[in-house]
């Protein structure tokens, strides 16, 4: 599939399928998934003589298989699914299976680009990951949490790197798990190891340790920072400077560390989630002032308005808009950006998606049953049995809707002035 700017963004609705039907020799079909260009719609499918296959626009897979789960489009455009075949488990991208099969396989993940895939597998009772269907050549006795870096070419996971008895609370206070990255391990162990994460560039990793019962911390490559908290959360590379941004709680009370050093100052309820602007300059993060009342923070200075709940942050490109959801016991959900509270109260709403240029945003919401799309606070003027979430074309100027009309699949591209 070509790259977003190679898409067709001619204004206007085209049909992509007239109905969704199951053929005769189907059992049943699946929830549909929808490439990100919009131009397939593809469901798996249980077959009436036994066995599972795929739908695409209307058109079984050639290949069958003994079962089949977790249908996924890759970002170019590439219908997978985990599947089975005597016994063992693979991957089939567009109804070819993986050379390679294992035990189990499972987690699916893609590149930016999508041109790499991979999954996490177990192997004669080891575990590790597997991309475009080599897997790594060390496994472990247990491989957690993976991550694949944006351009594909490293991927990581917690590891244990030492058997542990029964009930052996020696050993495991003094750490048995670390980060394998591509197959190789940290030389640090830690009692507990969560969230790797990969810097932009792919080359650096960082995670969440515990090194006792009560001390946290974060390590980068192995190396723990020196200062110890009551606890952190997720650790994120400022894209610009390559430093470590991570949540600290210090004294009971939660700000953000970088690279070890304090930038907001631990006065919070919560703090977590945080998210940075390409240029580096903006950080904001979803915070509690009191307990049980969240907002975002901006360069650490919270914003007025707060809500029971607060979720999915996004930030553009250089920081101009900030937006989340907020809602109050899971229901009436509310758009928030840069402060202010959309008018329209939801039944549901999915991550706000910001332009390439920051200039406008864009939200799935669903209220009775029905979907759409609401663009910079104005609702789109049809309701559509299900929607996708919208994308944004390169220049920002058009908004890409993938929706179902009650059987038929709908490609729309709509201005985004006009939305």
């Amino acid at each position: 599939m070509h790259p977003p700017s190679l898409w067709n963004w001619e204004p206007g609705q085209r049909v992509i399928l007239a109905a969704l039907k199951s053929p005769e020799d189907c059992a049943w079909v699946e929830e549909p998934h929808a490439s990100p260009d919009g131009e397939r719609l593809a469901s798996l499918a249980a077959l009436a003589e036994g066995g599972f296959s795929a739908l695409v626009n209307g058109e079984m897979w050639e290949n069958t298989f003994e079962k089949a789960w977790y249908p996924r489009f890759s970002p170019d455009g590439r219908f997978t699914a985990i599947v089975q075949q005597d016994g063992m488990w693979t991957l089939a991208v567009d109804g070819a299976a993986w050379e390679e099969s294992f035990d189990y396989l499972w987690g699916t993940e893609f590149s930016a680009e999508g041109d790499v895939i991979a999954a996490c597998i177990q192997s004669g009772g080891e575990y590790g990951l597997c991309l475009n269907g080599a897997p790594w050549e060390t496994l472990f006795e247990n491989a957690n949490q993976p991550v694949l870096s944006a351009d594909g070419q490293s991927s990581a996971a917690v590891v244990q790197l030492e058997s542990l008895k029964p009930a052996d609370l020696d050993d495991f206070h003094k750490g048995v798990f670390g980060v394998a990255v591509n197959g190789e391990a940290w030389d640090a162990n830690f009692m507990n190891v969560w969230t790797p994460t990969f810097d932009p560039q792919g080359k650096n990793v960082a995670a969440q340790v515990r090194t006792s019962l009560y001390d946290y911390s974060i390590a980068v490559n192995g190396k723990k920072w020196a200062g110890n908290y009551g606890c952190v959360w997720e650790p994120r590379f400022n894209p610009a400077s390559g430093t470590v941004v991570a949540p600290v709680r210090v004294k009971g009370a939660w700000g953000l560390a970088q690279d070890d050093q304090i930038i907001w100052e631990p006065r919070f309820a919560q703090c977590w989630h945080q998210v940075i602007s390409q240029d580096g300059k903006s950080i904001a993060a979803i915070v509690a002032p009191q307990f049980g009342q969240f907002t975002v923070a901006v360069n650490g200075k919270p914003w007025s308005v707060s809500l029971p709940v607060v979720t999915d942050l996004s930030i553009a490109r250089q920081g101009e808009v900030v937006a989340a959801l907020g809602c109050a016991d899971n229901r009436d959900w509310r758009v928030m950006v840069d402060g202010r509270l959309w008018d329209g109260v939801w039944d549901m709403a999915w991550a706000p998606v910001i332009s390439p240029s920051g200039g406008h945003v864009a939200v799935k919401v669903e209220r009775a049953g029905r979907q759409t799309v609401v663009v910079n606070g104005r609702v789109y003027p049809r309701e559509f049995t299900k929607v996708w979430e919208p994308i944004f074309s390169p220049d920002g100027t058009k908004l890409l809707i993938r929706a179902l009309d009650k059987d038929a699949f709908l490609r729309i591209v709509a201005e985004v002035g006009r939305a």
